[in-house]
């Protein structure tokens, strides 16, 4: 199901609420924005609790921030099921240190049953320190039983 115009917004918020209430997140000190279908954008914070042993950000943080901004660019476009990642191909170019990121995801392709997008890291001078494709499928899951996610 395609959002309508005059949901896209709630949906959108949705969205919002229910990446801030997946346990993971506690994780992270991070924020999802969606401003237009197909586009998303995830606010995070890198601090030594991410490190690896050399002192720059472990790969689950490349991960996951690169995988939740391309999921979530896709699941905008979808409001009645919750997506799931079949692949996700990374690239990470630079060491992230301390400071803020921002994760942008992008769709690419892909609206039925089968969607592709996406996304990259910026650090916090500006620079590309990530890329990632991935491919996300429709699950049996509805986005209106899951926590977090509400319309109304």
């Amino acid at each position: 199901m395609t959002p309508r115009p005059e949901g896209e917004a709630a949906h959108f918020r949705a969205l919002e609420a229910l990446y801030a209430e997946a346990p993971i997140n506690r994780l992270f000190d991070s924020t999802l924005e969606i401003a237009e279908p197909g586009l998303a954008r995830i606010r995070f914070r890198v601090d030594e609790r991410h490190y690896h042993a050399a002192g720059a950000a472990h790969g689950t943080s490349y991960f996951k921030m690169l995988d939740d901004a391309a999921f979530y660019a896709c699941n905008s476009l979808v409001t009645d099921r919750f997506l799931l990642t079949t692949q996700f191909n990374l690239l990470l170019t630079r060491p992230i240190k301390a400071g803020e990121v921002v994760a942008e995801g992008r769709w690419v392709s892909g609206r039925r049953r089968v969607f592709v997008a996406d996304a990259r890291l910026i650090d916090a001078s500006g620079e590309e320190v990530a890329r990632g494709t991935g491919t996300f499928m429709r699950s049996q899951i509805a986005l209106a039983g899951l926590p977090g996610y509400r319309t109304a």
